[in-house]
């Protein structure tokens, strides 16, 4: 066990590493920060990546087995109803359980917190029974994508403007560190019941049809709702003197972050005690190790909550603020762009979707492969998000264009690559946007003038957008080098060849 935490922690360091050190480089060159702010900073990523290693093995021995166990236990019961019954209400458990939902309700005050997170919760849990439902039934991906992305955008021009950033932000959100690797790890389950040889490509998109549904449903919320004036809640640079005030900070923050990770952690583990009173899935041996795994996951997400939360969004927010008022406000492109390169790395369920990628394919799609294709795409999409700042211009001009991009090259994509891109969308989007990218946006758009509902927000949507892009490119440029070794020995189309279910005999599974 320890020899695995040690590689967890090298893995944190190695990711929160080039974000840490592209801030202090920033601190001593074009925004210098306050020593406190720079304190916390350093205290926050400290937290943070000791966090992402007890959190990545906790959900190694836990989320993940439970969440294959599930999968594959539920389409025995033979009940439908059952299924769709326990998928809604995994959905919705799993989504209220999310920590990244919680920090953009607080920027919404003009909703109630609670009616913004149920909504979006009934929305992830509806949107989670459909998924399941096309993984059994085999119903096309690319096919529901099309339909259901074409009704957001009718939605949306009945919506005000202040709700369709918002409502593109939670789809991103609300696919994060306790939502993908349980969502992920059931859709293997549910696959593996199968055993076709489609049934691989299943595996993936229940992510995407999850970030779907939190859109919908705000979308809808929006128009019927009829609350304050929208508005967002200003973020606060705290004043610290001393180390002793910064460590008093933290401390004081850690009970709130402890409370909502056991009110996040407490409903699955009731969810999945009651399943295994009742299917029996596991011996106790496999119980004892999940039980550690959610103790570990406990703890690590406590930590990561508390690291970002604290040191990284009052530095994020300093340093967009500051930047847009340097006179120089045309930095903010090239710095973001750089940061969205590295911050997607700290990411812990971009690890849980590149591990499982390479396992389920045997190889074929490496982790180094998927993370610098999502390191490119996020790169491009923070870079868009400041242009949005710095120039006003709508959302619409970037997600009509790339959402029908991403939709039209899943024509042309392997069917196996348009289900990892569509998740990886969710996954990219998750809480490190949600806590140093947004106030980095909401920092520069107040000190810049614009409206941060329409400006600002909407970056975690960007996010999510690009790596669809990203993927599938990674995905053509993988199907027209695989040479056609099926159709030249048979002289048949080598079509499941060319989908890279599996793309060399003797791989080892990884």
């Amino acid at each position: 066990m320890n020899k695995i935490l040690k590689e967890k922690l090298k893995e944190a360091l190695s990711s929160v590493l080039p974000i840490t050190l592209i801030v202090l480089a920033l601190s001593i060159t074009v925004t210098p920060m306050p020593v406190g702010t720079v304190a916390l900073f350093l205290a926050g990523a400290l937290l943070l990546i000791m966090g992402m290693a007890f959190f990545s093995l906790g959900t190694d021995m836990s989320m993940i087995p439970m969440g294959d166990g599930i999968g594959a236990q539920l389409p025995k019961t033979k009940k439908l109803a059952v299924v769709i019954g326990v998928t809604l209400l995994i959905g919705i458990l799993i989504t209220i359980a999310e920590p990244d939902l919680q920090v953009l309700a607080e920027q919404v005050p003009s909703i109630p917190n609670a009616v913004l997170i149920w909504t979006v919760a009934v929305g992830v849990g509806l949107f989670f029974v459909a998924a399941m439902l096309r993984t059994l039934f085999k119903v096309r991906l690319a096919t529901l994508l099309i339909i259901f992305y074409i009704a957001v955008f009718l939605l949306s021009v009945f919506v005000p403007n202040e709700f369709v950033s918002v409502a593109f932000d939670s789809g991103g959100v609300t696919t994060g560190p306790i939502t993908v690797p349980f969502i992920m790890a059931l859709g293997i389950g549910l696959a593996s019941i199968r055993g076709d040889r489609d049934a691989q490509d299943d595996s993936f998109g229940l992510v995407a049809l999850c970030s779907i549904g939190p859109i919908l449903a705000v979308l809808l919320l929006g128009i019927f709702y009829r609350g304050g004036d929208p508005g967002y809640t200003p973020i606060t640079v705290p004043e610290l003197q001393d180390t002793r005030q910064v460590a008093a900070e933290f401390v004081h923050r850690l009970p709130d972050y402890v409370r909502e990770v056991c009110a996040a952690l407490l409903p699955i583990i009731l969810f999945c005690a009651i399943f295994q009173l009742v299917f029996h899935r596991f011996h106790r041996l496999q119980m004892k190790k999940i039980g550690i795994g959610f103790v570990y996951t406990f703890i690590g997400l406590a930590m990561f909550l508390t690291g970002v939360n604290v040191g990284f969004m009052p530095a994020g927010y300093f340093l967009g603020q500051q930047l847009a008022q340097s006179g120089h406000s045309w930095i903010l492109l090239p710095l973001g762009m750089l940061i969205g390169y590295f911050l997607v790395t700290a990411e812990p369920a971009v690890h849980v979707l590149n591990k499982q990628v390479e396992a389920i394919t045997n190889g074929g799609i490496s982790q180094r492969a998927m993370m610098l294709s999502l390191s490119i795409g996020v790169a491009c999409s923070v870079g868009l998000a400041m242009l949005r700042v710095l120039t006003g211009i709508s959302i619409y001009w970037m997600v009509l264009p790339g959402y029908a991009l991403a939709l039209l090259l899943t024509f042309f994509s392997p069917k196996i690559f348009a289900g990892i891109a569509f998740d990886s969308g969710g996954v990219a989007s998750g809480p490190m946007t949600t806590t140093f990218l947004l106030p980095f946006a909401m920092g520069a758009c107040e000190a810049l003038g614009g409206n941060v509902l329409t400006d600002a927000f909407g970056v975690v949507a960007m996010v999510a957008m690009t790596p669809l892009l990203a993927i599938q490119i990674l995905g053509i440029l993988y199907k027209h080098r695989r040479p056609h070794e099926e159709e030249a020995q048979t002289g048949a189309p080598a079509e499941d060849e060319d989908e890279i279910i599996v793309l060399e005999e003797g791989v080892p599974h990884a």
